[in-house]
């Protein structure tokens, strides 16, 4: 232990170095964009060189048919155009299959630059240890790409994948994407019908998150309304009583609805309520349906493969560079156990999706085989914490000079 320790503490000052990063991830982009331009350039000058050699062909047609037609043989100029064609044809072809070979050595670049800056060998990072089989870990994986698949709208890969895999998938875990997907899908075409019905429908349990979704919907389509000029003016009203359940919650909201039909006449585009008509509305309103329908139905609004890919793109820079340090101190006991890691890694508040604990004391994370107690004086610390400090039967807390029963701690759940 007492050897683990300055290792530790170097641990912690391990991180990526985010320039030679950037430089590494730069040095493979521009050999992508080379590719990408010879591809470009390539499949430019093969299109005009197949043009120009169907043209030539097609003339040389067009002469042959009509020395057919006159019934005359075929000439010695003829002949040597038609010979001419056949070299012309073959040194295009040629030529073409040469330009495709360099677009091969181009791309195996990419490879050896991709090899040059970047470890290939992160699998072993992380021990075996932490998936209890290999089909195990091959079936999560399938499982993640599959709700990934079903969350994109990828529908019919997804089916195939199920096929491909043997997966049984019930439909009772297809049904809310496929809901969402159709929903979206309409949204997407400027269809509000679909979203209007799921929003009502659901009412009661949208207004439990305190969601506006349904407000949002309406308001959106007040704004269709008006967008129609004064020959919609009398609809517009009429479907503005559906703004009474909400007018309390969006009383701003729905005044300036209201003024926007004083300038009706006149052309919206032209009065201080054009930003009324702004298209951010329907990109705004399919964020709000997917983050609300999702919350309502246990759903993430990112899929956990999009989740575990982006966290693990900030986490293998730092865990490499864990593995060399342990490797190069000969401290394999740092790094044992398959539920935690042996510092913390800094994801970002986009992935904080529940609270943790750290003893105070122990300075340890908190799990399931060492959870938080809370002593009844208030203060919490972990169960090994705890046993640590008992002493003689009693326990005295570490902030505060309270003598107590250890039997009495409680333990918390967060």
């Amino acid at each position: 232990m007492s050897r683990s320790l300055p290792v530790i503490c170097m641990l912690m000052q391990v991180g990526p170095d985010t320039v030679a990063a950037m430089e590494q991830c730069a040095s493979v982009e521009r050999e992508v964009d080379k590719v990408l331009q010879k591809f470009l350039t390539y499949g430019q000058h093969c299109e005009q060189s197949l043009e120009e050699l169907l043209h030539y062909v097609g003339q040389l047609r067009a002469e042959l048919a009509s020395a057919a037609l006159q019934g005359t043989s075929l000439s010695a100029t003829l002949s040597l155009v038609m010979s001419q064609c056949c070299r012309k044809i073959k040194d295009t072809v040629q030529k073409l299959a040469s330009d495709h070979k360099d677009i091969h050595s181009s791309v195996s670049r990419v490879g050896k630059a991709i090899d040059r800056n970047f470890d290939s060998e992160i699998c072993g990072v992380v021990s075996d240890a932490v998936w209890d089989s290999r089909e195990k870990q091959q079936q999560i994986l399938q499982m993640a790409i599959l709700e990934h698949l079903y969350q994109q709208g990828m529908l019919s890969v997804a089916e195939e994948l199920c096929q491909e895999s043997t997966l049984n998938v019930d439909l009772d875990f297809k049904q809310p994407f496929l809901e969402l997907n159709r929903i979206l899908e309409a949204l997407h075409e400027q269809d509000l019908g679909p979203a209007l019905e799921w929003a009502v429908s659901h009412r009661q349990r949208l207004l439990e998150l305190n969601s506006s979704l349904e407000f949002k919907l309406h308001r959106l389509h007040f704004i269709r309304l008006l967008a129609g000029g004064p020959e919609k003016q009398l609809e517009a009203l009429s479907y503005a009583r559906h703004f009474q359940p909400f007018a309390r919650l969006h009383q701003r909201e729905i005044q300036v609805m209201m003024g926007s039909l004083v300038y009706l006449r006149l052309g919206l585009e032209k009065s201080p309520y054009c930003h009324l008509l702004d298209n951010s509305h329907w990109a705004e309103i399919c964020e709000t349906f997917t983050r609300d329908a999702c919350s309502l139905l246990g759903l993430s609004v990112e899929s956990p493969l999009s989740v575990s890919f982006a966290s693990g793109c900030v986490a293998l820079p730092v865990l490499m560079n864990i593995k060399a340090v342990i490797e190069q101190r000969q401290c394999t006991g740092v790094w044992s156990h398959k539920d935690e890691l042996p510092i913390e890694i800094e994801l970002g508040m986009k992935c904080w999706y529940h609270s943790v604990f750290a003893c105070p004391i122990l300075r340890q994370q908190t799990s399931d085989s060492n959870p938080p107690i809370k002593l009844i004086c208030g203060h919490v610390i972990s169960r090994d914490a705890l046993n640590k400090l008992i002493n003689g039967g009693k326990l005295k807390c570490p902030y505060c000079p309270m003598e107590q029963n250890p039997a009495d701690g409680k333990r918390i759940i967060f």
